[in-house]
């Protein structure tokens, strides 16, 4: 019996070693997503983007969203337009502020904490949330393999302070599929198609859908985007 189970003991070890062996690191994961991308030189030149996105969904009013960021400066304006009203909330720096219309007024209030550091984490997932993590103080693990929508994926678990991203990878094309994103305890799940080239070089996803935990309701994001173009300084004044 204590032979059986010694052999037994071995085995799982072994198993165990092989798994880590074969494991693919994060690293080599978030390289392959940039190389099928454009190339992870490319993306290093990243300054500044634009971005406009189109949001639908059954259940709500459908609206548009225009954003500007600057990655140096760690600024980001994202302008909500809802029924013809622009709702404008920015981020530079360690200060956030988000502008409300009323009437012929517009209303400047201070973001909270949290609604400022949503609105920072967005400049980076607006991209991919894995840009220059170690310097953000993020910590990638690779979990495993993993099949998501009949698609075979490489799974990698993305932990920050205030938040958590599970990143699945096309283990074939090495493109990103899904995203489920952890944070201010709601959880929400995007999944990327349509990957198109920029005229930058850079290939994104133009197609996103979103479910979050909250409304539990699909919203279809369509999405194109511009990369090192001139951005106006004047987006980020209060």
């Amino acid at each position: 019996m204590k032979k059986f189970i010694g052999i037994s003991l071995a085995m799982l070890l072994a198993a165990s070693s092989l798994f880590a062996q074969t494991r693919i690191p994060a690293d080599t994961i978030f390289n392959n997503y940039y190389k099928a991308t454009g190339g992870k030189a490319l993306w290093e030149t990243i300054k500044t983007y634009s971005l406009k996105r189109s949001y639908t969904s059954a259940s709500t009013t459908p609206y548009t969203a225009n954003m500007s960021a600057s990655i140096a400066d760690n600024s980001l304006y994202k302008s909500k337009v809802i029924m013809n009203r622009s709702f404008v909330y920015t981020v530079k720096g360690n200060e956030g502020w988000v502008k409300v219309p009323l009437g012929n007024k517009v209303d400047v209030k201070d973001l909270s904490q949290a609604e400022r550091e949503g609105i920072s984490l967005e400049l980076y997932e607006n991209l991919v949330p894995f840009i220059n993590y170690q310097n953000r103080g993020l910590i990638a693990t690779t979990v495993g393999t993993e099949t998501v929508g009949g698609v075979a994926t490489n799974h990698v678990e993305l932990q920050g302070k205030s938040v958590k991203y599970n990143l699945y990878f096309d283990a074939g094309t090495g493109l990103l599929v899904r995203q489920r994103e952890t944070a201010g305890g709601v959880e929400t799940v995007t999944d990327f198609s349509n990957y198109t080239k920029s005229p930058f070089g850079i290939s994104y996803p133009a197609k996103l859908v979103e479910v979050n935990s909250t409304d539990r309701k699909p919203v279809t994001i369509t999405s194109s985007i511009t990369i090192n173009e001139a951005v106006s300084q004047d987006l980020f004044k209060r």
